[in-house]
């Protein structure tokens, strides 16, 4: 692991990296050198989302993230046959299952378990079988987070959205509690305890500071700081608005 026993890991996610390069089907900016920029600013984890529809992140980048980092590579994916095969033959050291639909601008919300599929279970098991960490992307909801625990997810990934665009203090008051409230129960079933999506440098530290917090994936605001400092700088000013610096 990148940091001390009970510290709080960042996960950088480069996948608007792979953003502007997809703009023009080129091989710059590459998001695997973007990597290692994060990893010299101290990032802890590499998350990328390889997507149905190969948007921005390709399966040349995962295999070669997975050649090239020295820490924790983190596969965002859904549960479509193509971006399995990559997941089983590369075997990230964790696997966070999302939704994902071709419509989105990014992922909109968790997935939603009751509708949980018996290709969902297939995909859950074999991943652990392979020593694949799973963690599932959901909302702060009660029902499922126990229905997480139930079909053997290891950790849990709270979406953080409706808290980073909440408008009014008392709606972003209201989030917080509710991320509060899923965070104990997380943390009571046995499931490490993640958090991302919309997190950027001046809302991060109220997440960050939730008890039991492992780790938090961010990466349009790190991407975008990124575009004036630098990414190993980027990481490191992450690093002290989380610490609330």
């Amino acid at each position: 692991m990148g940091c001390g026993e009970g510290m709080l890991r960042l996960g950088v996610n480069i996948d608007h990296v792979a953003t502007v390069r997809q703009a023009r089907r080129g091989v710059e900016p590459d998001p695997v050198a973007a990597a290692v920029l994060a990893e010299l600013g101290g990032a802890d984890a590499i998350t990328v989302h390889l997507r149905e529809d190969r948007r921005h992140i390709q399966d040349r980048d995962v295999r070669l993230l997975k050649q090239t980092v020295q820490i924790d590579l983190n596969l965002e994916l859904s549960i479509a046959p193509s971006v399995l095969a990559v997941a089983y033959e590369i075997v990230p050291d964790q696997a966070t299952l999302v939704p994902e639909s071709r419509q989105e601008v990014t992922t909109e919300g968790g997935l939603d378990l009751t509708a949980a599929t018996e290709s969902l279970q297939v995909a859950i098991d074999r991943l652990r079988q392979q020593g694949t960490e799973v963690s599932l992307f959901l909302d702060p909801d009660a029902v499922q987070i126990e229905r997480a625990k139930a079909i053997g997810a290891q950790a849990v990934e709270l979406h953080t959205g409706a808290y980073a665009t909440a408008g009014a203090p008392s709606d972003r008051q209201l989030q917080l509690t509710r991320l509060e409230q899923a965070a104990e129960l997380i943390q009571q079933l046995g499931m490490r305890l993640v958090a991302g999506h919309g997190l950027n440098y001046h809302n991060v530290f109220p997440v960050a500071s939730i008890p039991g917090m492992t780790e938090l994936n961010i990466g349009h605001s790190i991407v975008s700081r990124s575009l004036a400092v630098g990414m190993p700088q980027a990481v490191r000013q992450m690093r002290l608005a989380m610490s609330g610096h």
